[in-house]
């Protein structure tokens, strides 16, 4: 489904029913990465869960120049649209920052918020990453599928994922026969470069839980526990054996974690005895 949203049209879709539960996804991933996992364990649980394909994420519209505050203008837009508020916000990598952003820009629209893999500042590495992949897509490089593969895996993956064989192929496979589009990623290139916005998180109001994966290589523990200590009503948990993309390779953990702050700040309108 499409809507109109801040001059453009936004793709999204819904599931379940319930108090509303709006998922945020990082850069460059459409809506559908949390359907596998997150959107069945969401609505199973008594919730209306809405996920979305931010600009620059066909079939929603793509304009040039998207910015940070267009992502969070847009998020603010959507809930209020489709009368969500207020709404359980839940961010990954990018989206995160921009949960972030939400809960300090509309604090009306946000009951409580789960940040995974986030970042208050841009560190030595995320700069050094995202200046290479500038590099890579102004000289209009394309890397061949099965190098691109490779690299994902390792940016993404715990070591326990690369060093079991029958995961690490299926993993790959998956990575070659599904290679990240070149031109999503350049629609949200550099938005993850952030000045340090630590001291602004004291204003976040919502209760927060920061999930933070332990051999994250793009969003380091050490950066998420920072913005929980910056949160006033904010926690951090941290999620075992896994890498950046957590949320899919230790799914059952990043759910039951969800779930249980979810419950903990269910507010108005949670359905008594929903299954979990």
């Amino acid at each position: 489904m499409r809507v109109p949203v801040n001059g453009i049209q936004l793709n999204y879709d819904e599931s379940g029913s319930g108090p509303p539960v709006l998922l945020l996804a990082g850069s460059g991933a459409s809506g559908r990465v949390w359907k596998l996992y997150q959107v069945p364990a969401l609505a199973a649980a008594g919730h209306r869960v809405i996920t979305f394909d931010s600009r620059g994420i066909p079939p929603s519209d793509s304009p040039p120049g998207i910015t940070i505050d267009d992502l969070v203008a847009d998020a603010a837009a959507l809930i209020e649209t489709l009368d969500a508020k207020p709404c359980r916000v839940i961010g990954m990598s990018l989206g995160a920052i921009v949960a972030q952003e939400l809960l300090l820009r509309r604090p009306g629209l946000v009951s409580c918020a789960v940040l995974m893999a986030t970042r208050g500042r841009t560190d030595a590495f995320c700069a050094a990453l995202s200046a290479a992949d500038r590099e890579l897509f102004a000289g209009g490089i394309a890397l061949p599928p099965r190098l691109e593969a490779v690299l994902r895996a390792i940016q993404n993956l715990s070591p326990r994922t690369l060093a079991d064989e029958t995961k690490l192929r299926d993993w790959l496979d998956i990575f070659e026969i599904s290679p990240a589009d070149p031109s999503l990623a350049r629609a949200h290139l550099g938005l993850e470069l952030i000045g340090n916005r630590l001291a602004s998180y004291r204003d976040i109001s919502a209760p927060c839980l920061v999930l933070g994966f332990e051999h994250d290589l793009i969003a380091p523990p050490r950066l998420c526990r920072e913005v929980a200590e910056h949160i006033p009503d904010g926690r951090y948990q941290e999620i075992a054996g896994c890498g950046h993309f957590g949320y899919l390779e230790e799914p059952g953990q990043v759910n039951a974690a969800i779930l249980d702050f979810l419950r903990t700040h269910s507010g108005p309108g949670r359905r008594a005895g929903a299954a979990v």
